[in-house]
């Protein structure tokens, strides 16, 4: 949302380009040379567009901040968005279409001007000025030109004839009419100076002596031809017939008057026209100028009815949005004061009546279902988290609607929302097992870094799945393990008791009869001690096997965890002077409570399984130094003892490598690590393997110390447990 300083911005924005228009306006008409000429059209059509639409961005900022006042004021003090809306609505209204009809105004006014006031226009009106004026004076060459040539015919018939003579009345009649003249006369002026008419042909019989004035003789006198006066009636036309007689031809055809009146009438017409055309500039500036203060006072004229009908129009929605903060804060019994006016508000504020009532009965019935229903999932909630089993349920989309606690640590979920989840993203195992359409499987799943199996039932309704799972692995292992126990013990019992008759027999035949060989004595002798060496070893596997099958029960006591790790490393690094060692902590003063026996044992397989990896590793790379290090940390509440080797890795079934009889090793048992996995188990902790970076292995044990700080026994009753299962072995 724009900040009150936008709009101030703007608003001085809006009049400095104001006042940057009316500059460039008035630079641009005070520029032109000729006052009286017009302004291009175009450019002032652009620039009082120009000047509209700052002084109007003006107009609706100035009311957008008389709406934001009013809107103060108002009961609900908001922020007057419905009264700015308006007045931009209403502003847009005006403003849009004015400026298009002010433009074409503006432009057809100026180019109507420019056409009456253009040069075309002007060279019509002298045109048809000329024209009248050219028809006429054509007239007064025709009736000069006719006179002199009429003069020329009258002295051919006065050659001939008298002037008195019928023949010459006949020519000179003759020579009026086919002439189209009206009427003509041979004047003398005699010695006396007194003119005097020969001869005339006048139908009208008028005296045509006193049209002979001075000034007509003095200009033939001088030379001219021909002498023609337009007068308003007639056309009279004056020659000497005889320039040394003094004896004029006088002729005179008769004129249009209403002619004559339009030749002065189009020179008055034309003065007037040049009168306008020299205000046409003044004209364009004063019709423009009215286009800008008609246009500015229709847009405030529109902003202020802006203002009333948003007044008019905010009141009552000023009266639901108090009435609907009022049901916010939870006043559902607030209703909208009436009478309300027959139209869309009345309608929405009586709808809005009817929603609250409902609102206030359906809350409270909804109160009491949602306490319902509160209570329900509690108590579900209370079994789910105190069942073992794994619950998630799922809907159609397999997305995960609910999950306990319980499938939560079984999946070793990281994420902390479950239910916003697919089940394919927290284990794909299960969601394999619903696209196969299963209902009771026994599947195993990777849940973070360990492999687990599960007993998963799926159960299907309408809203979709109900996935219930028990983690069975300890189960499956203890099962494998009883049975691998029982092998053993077996396995330990069918063939401890022959071997030592037979290694009893295999010394006494090597006492009794080693000096009574002869032949081949050194052969005797070394299979003699084949068998018993073989005897040895198998005495050894057999005695391992025992260990497995009966693990003594662990004895709890305090004990120093960093002496325990150093004596196990110790032991290794004292047989093995071509690896180095390594030993790091510092948690000297650590106390564990711990079978301080069996965690040494665990340790010592750790490390001898280290050793045998590097050995290995050197087998087939004989360069390779080997590299064994051990660290004692804490890791989060836990412990954390952890052996790192450069040695040949893990093996690709590294998740089997903790059962029994499992091994890579052709001289291994494979019960390494199921002794250590079987102690670290006993002490509540874990184990996992990872591949250290740059070849190598890393095994890491973790015990809770919190833990096992309540398994600590009492001594005495430590001694009695032991000497107990000292007598049972």
């Amino acid at each position: 949302m724009r900040t009150p300083h936008f709009y101030v911005g703007a608003e001085l924005f809006a009049v400095s380009v104001m006042l940057g228009t009316a500059a460039m306006t008035y630079m641009s008409l005070s520029r032109q040379d000729n006052s009286s000429a017009l302004l291009s059209p175009p450019v002032v059509a652009l620039l009082l567009i120009a000047n509209l639409v700052p002084a109007i961005a003006l107009l609706v900022l100035l009311g957008r901040r008389v709406a934001m006042r009013r809107a103060a004021r108002s009961a609900i003090g908001s922020d007057g968005q419905l009264h700015v809306r308006l007045v931009a609505i209403f502003s847009l209204i005006a403003a849009i279409p004015m400026l298009m009809v002010v433009l074409f105004a503006s432009l057809l006014f100026q180019y109507g001007v420019q056409f009456w006031f253009s040069d075309s226009a002007r060279a019509m009106l002298q045109n048809a000025g000329n024209f009248a004026r050219g028809y006429y004076e054509q007239n007064l060459r025709e009736v000069g030109d006719e006179t002199l040539t009429m003069a020329s015919d009258v002295r051919d018939y006065l050659n001939q004839s008298k002037i008195s003579s019928p023949d010459f009345a006949e020519g000179y009649i003759y020579q009026v009419v086919t002439r189209k003249l009206n009427r003509s006369a041979i004047i003398e002026i005699g010695p006396d100076g007194i003119a005097r008419t020969a001869a005339t042909v006048d139908p009208d019989r008028r005296p045509v002596t006193q049209y002979l004035t001075r000034d007509v003789v003095d200009r033939l006198a001088k030379g001219e031809g021909v002498v023609v006066r337009a007068e308003p009636d007639q056309i009279q036309a004056f020659t000497l017939l005889y320039p040394n007689r003094r004896i004029y031809l006088y002729a005179t055809r008769d004129s249009d008057a209403p002619a004559f009146s339009q030749v002065k009438r189009a020179q008055a017409v034309l003065a007037n026209y040049e009168s306008f055309a020299r205000q046409s500039r003044a004209l364009q500036i004063r019709f423009n100028s009215a286009l800008f203060i008609g246009s500015l006072a229709l847009v405030g004229v529109a902003v202020w009815i802006a203002l009333t009908v948003a007044d008019r129009l905010v009141k009552p929605v000023n009266e639901l949005v108090d009435a609907a903060r009022r049901i916010a804060a939870g006043d559902l019994s607030t209703r909208v004061a009436g009478p309300h006016a027959r139209d869309e508000i009345g309608v929405l504020s009586n709808a809005f009546n009817r929603m609250t009532q409902r609102l206030e009965a359906q809350t409270s019935a909804l109160m009491g279902a949602n306490s319902q229903l509160e209570n329900r999932r509690a108590f579900i909630e209370a079994i789910l988290s105190g069942v073992s089993a794994g619950v998630i349920a799922l809907s159609q989309d397999r997305q995960i609607r609910m999950v306990n606690g319980s499938a939560r640590e079984i999946l070793a979920a990281q994420e902390e929302v479950l239910t916003e989840l697919q089940l394919r993203q927290v284990s794909p195992e299960l969601d394999d097992l619903l696209t196969e359409g299963a209902v009771a499987e026994i599947v195993q799943i990777r849940a973070g870094i360990d492999l687990r199996t599960l007993a998963v039932k799926i159960v299907k309704d309408q809203s979709g799945h109900v996935l219930t799972f028990d983690d069975i692995t300890q189960q499956l292992s203890d099962q494998r393990r009883a049975a691998w126990a029982d092998v053993a013990r077996r396995i330990a019992h069918e063939i401890k008791n022959p071997l030592t008759p037979i290694q009893l027999a295999a010394e006494r035949l090597q006492r009794r009869y080693a000096d009574q060989i002869t032949n081949d004595r050194p052969t005797f002798t070394r299979l003699t001690e084949t068998i018993v060496r073989q005897v040895g070893d198998l005495r050894r596997i057999v005695d391992e096997f025992s260990s497995f099958a009966r693990m003594p029960k662990p004895v709890f006591r305090n004990e120093v965890l960093v002496d325990i790790a150093r004596h196990a490393l110790f032991l290794h690094e004292v047989a093995h002077p071509d690896i180095r060692f390594g030993f790091v902590t510092d948690l000297d003063d650590l106390h564990l409570v711990c079978d301080r026996r069996q965690i040494g044992q665990a340790l010592t397989n750790v490390v001898k399984n280290a050793v045998e990896a590097v050995e290995a590793r050197r087998a087939s790379d004989p360069a390779h130094e080997g590299q064994i290090s051990m660290t004692v940390a804490r890791a989060g509440t836990r412990i954390a003892i952890v052996v790192q080797d450069n040695g040949i890795g893990l093996p690709e079934e590294r998740d089997r490598i903790i059962e029994p009889y499992m091994t890579t090793r052709t001289k291994g048992t494979g019960l390494g690590l199921a002794i250590v996995n079987r102690i670290v188990q006993e002490h509540g902790g874990t184990m996992q393997f990872e591949d250290a970076p740059g070849g190598g292995a890393i095994v890491r044990i973790l015990v809770d110390q919190g833990h096992l700080a309540k398994l600590e026994e009492d001594p005495a009753d430590a001694v009695m447990k032991g000497d107990s299962i000292a007598h049972g072995a």
